[in-house]
Protein backbone atom coordinates (compact mmCIF):
# COMPACT_ATOMS: atom_id res chain seq x y z
CA UNK A 1 0.00 0.00 0.00
CA UNK A 2 1.38 3.10 -0.95
CA UNK A 3 1.50 5.75 1.89
CA UNK A 4 -0.64 8.92 2.57
CA UNK A 5 1.07 12.57 0.59
CA UNK A 6 -0.22 15.00 3.00
CA UNK A 7 0.49 18.77 1.90
CA UNK A 8 3.03 21.21 3.58
CA UNK A 9 -0.31 23.32 5.01
CA UNK A 10 -1.62 19.67 6.08
CA UNK A 11 1.59 18.42 7.69
CA UNK A 12 1.59 21.61 9.91
CA UNK A 13 -2.05 21.95 11.12
CA UNK A 14 -1.31 18.01 11.98
CA UNK A 15 2.24 18.80 13.90
CA UNK A 16 0.22 21.15 16.02
CA UNK A 17 -2.39 18.87 16.94
CA UNK A 18 0.06 16.02 17.98
CA UNK A 19 2.35 18.66 19.70
CA UNK A 20 0.75 17.74 22.84
CA UNK A 21 0.43 13.78 22.68
CA UNK A 22 2.22 10.88 24.49
CA UNK A 23 3.77 8.70 22.85
CA UNK A 24 1.76 5.09 22.49
CA UNK A 25 3.88 2.90 20.70
CA UNK A 26 6.90 2.27 21.58
CA UNK A 27 9.84 0.32 19.20
CA UNK A 28 12.84 -1.27 21.09
CA UNK A 29 15.73 -3.07 19.38
CA UNK A 30 14.13 -5.70 17.94
CA UNK A 31 12.77 -2.72 15.20
CA UNK A 32 9.49 -3.05 13.89
CA UNK A 33 8.09 -6.26 14.52
CA UNK A 34 4.50 -7.89 13.87
CA UNK A 35 3.78 -7.05 17.37
CA UNK A 36 4.90 -3.49 16.67
CA UNK A 37 2.88 -3.28 13.74
CA UNK A 38 -0.31 -4.23 14.94
CA UNK A 39 -0.20 -2.31 17.96
CA UNK A 40 0.20 0.91 15.74
CA UNK A 41 -2.59 0.09 13.37
CA UNK A 42 -4.91 -0.37 16.26
CA UNK A 43 -3.78 3.70 18.07
CA UNK A 44 -4.26 4.45 14.39
CA UNK A 45 -7.63 3.27 14.13
CA UNK A 46 -8.51 4.87 17.72
CA UNK A 47 -6.72 8.10 17.29
CA UNK A 48 -5.99 8.48 14.04
CA UNK A 49 -3.03 10.82 14.84
CA UNK A 50 0.05 8.93 17.02
CA UNK A 51 3.17 9.52 18.23
CA UNK A 52 5.83 6.26 17.84
CA UNK A 53 9.17 6.35 20.02
CA UNK A 54 12.00 4.34 18.69
CA UNK A 55 15.35 3.74 20.65
CA UNK A 56 17.42 3.50 18.19
CA UNK A 57 20.32 5.80 17.26
CA UNK A 58 21.10 4.93 14.40
CA UNK A 59 18.78 8.58 12.53
CA UNK A 60 18.58 6.50 8.73
CA UNK A 61 16.89 3.55 10.62
CA UNK A 62 14.57 5.91 12.20
CA UNK A 63 14.00 7.54 8.75
CA UNK A 64 13.76 4.10 7.11
CA UNK A 65 11.43 3.09 9.78
CA UNK A 66 9.07 6.21 9.84
CA UNK A 67 8.50 5.77 5.67
CA UNK A 68 7.55 1.52 6.53
CA UNK A 69 5.38 2.55 8.96
CA UNK A 70 3.93 4.85 6.78
CA UNK A 71 3.65 2.25 3.78
CA UNK A 72 2.40 -0.91 5.53
CA UNK A 73 -0.67 1.11 7.54
CA UNK A 74 -1.44 3.16 4.76
CA UNK A 75 -0.32 6.51 6.58
CA UNK A 76 1.52 9.69 6.34
CA UNK A 77 4.16 10.40 7.53
CA UNK A 78 3.99 13.92 9.45
CA UNK A 79 7.21 14.18 11.47
CA UNK A 80 9.93 13.23 12.29
CA UNK A 81 12.30 14.90 15.44
CA UNK A 82 14.49 12.95 17.04
CA UNK A 83 13.51 9.58 18.48
CA UNK A 84 9.69 10.42 17.96
CA UNK A 85 7.36 9.64 14.74
CA UNK A 86 4.17 11.32 14.17
CA UNK A 87 1.60 9.40 11.95
CA UNK A 88 -1.52 10.22 10.75
CA UNK A 89 -4.37 8.34 9.52
CA UNK A 90 -7.90 9.68 8.48
CA UNK A 91 -10.30 8.37 10.26
CA UNK A 92 -13.20 5.71 9.37
CA UNK A 93 -16.25 6.25 10.96
CA UNK A 94 -18.03 3.95 12.66
CA UNK A 95 -21.65 2.55 11.21
CA UNK A 96 -23.94 3.62 14.18
CA UNK A 97 -26.40 0.88 15.31
CA UNK A 98 -30.39 2.24 14.86
CA UNK A 99 -31.66 3.04 18.34
CA UNK A 100 -35.58 2.18 19.20
CA UNK A 101 -35.95 5.86 19.74
CA UNK A 102 -35.39 6.66 16.40
CA UNK A 103 -37.58 4.19 14.62
CA UNK A 104 -40.51 4.80 13.36
CA UNK A 105 -43.85 3.61 15.54
CA UNK A 106 -45.00 3.10 18.35
CA UNK A 107 -43.04 3.25 21.42
CA UNK A 108 -43.58 3.17 25.05
CA UNK A 109 -42.21 6.48 27.07
CA UNK A 110 -42.11 6.82 31.12
CA UNK A 111 -43.28 10.15 31.97
CA UNK A 112 -42.33 11.24 35.39
CA UNK A 113 -44.55 14.27 37.09
CA UNK A 114 -43.68 15.79 40.42
CA UNK A 115 -45.79 16.91 42.86
CA UNK A 116 -46.46 20.69 43.19
CA UNK A 117 -45.81 20.11 47.41
CA UNK A 118 -42.76 18.36 46.73
CA UNK A 119 -43.88 16.13 49.58
CA UNK A 120 -45.06 13.44 47.61
CA UNK A 121 -43.50 10.84 45.43
CA UNK A 122 -43.35 11.77 41.41
CA UNK A 123 -46.01 10.07 39.59
CA UNK A 124 -44.35 7.72 36.86
CA UNK A 125 -47.22 6.64 34.00
CA UNK A 126 -46.26 4.36 31.15
CA UNK A 127 -47.52 5.79 27.87
CA UNK A 128 -47.37 4.14 24.40
CA UNK A 129 -46.58 7.14 21.96
CA UNK A 130 -47.00 6.94 18.19
CA UNK A 131 -45.13 7.78 15.48
CA UNK A 132 -46.40 10.80 14.75
CA UNK A 133 -46.78 11.78 18.34
CA UNK A 134 -43.90 13.59 20.45
CA UNK A 135 -43.49 14.12 24.62
CA UNK A 136 -43.64 18.03 25.56
CA UNK A 137 -41.52 19.24 28.40
CA UNK A 138 -44.51 19.33 30.60
CA UNK A 139 -45.15 15.95 30.06
CA UNK A 140 -48.15 16.04 27.71
CA UNK A 141 -48.63 14.21 24.45
CA UNK A 142 -48.92 16.10 21.56
CA UNK A 143 -49.91 15.00 18.08
CA UNK A 144 -48.00 16.53 14.96
CA UNK A 145 -50.22 18.83 12.50
CA UNK A 146 -50.23 18.19 8.75
CA UNK A 147 -48.44 20.89 6.82
CA UNK A 148 -51.28 23.50 5.85
CA UNK A 149 -50.45 24.41 2.45
CA UNK A 150 -52.33 27.45 0.63
CA UNK A 151 -55.64 27.00 -1.31
CA UNK A 152 -53.99 28.01 -4.48
CA UNK A 153 -51.64 24.81 -4.46
CA UNK A 154 -54.55 22.75 -3.61
CA UNK A 155 -55.66 24.19 -6.41
CA UNK A 156 -52.66 23.35 -8.93
CA UNK A 157 -52.32 19.47 -7.88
Amino acid sequence: MPSLQLTPAERKDLRGQAHHLDPVVLVGTDGLTAAVLKEADAALRAHGLIKVRMFSDSRDQRMQALQQLAETLNAGAVQHIGKLLVLWRPPVAPEKPVREAQMPGPRVVKILKFSKSGNHRPQIKKVKVFGNQRVTAGGSIKRAKPRVTSVKKKGVD
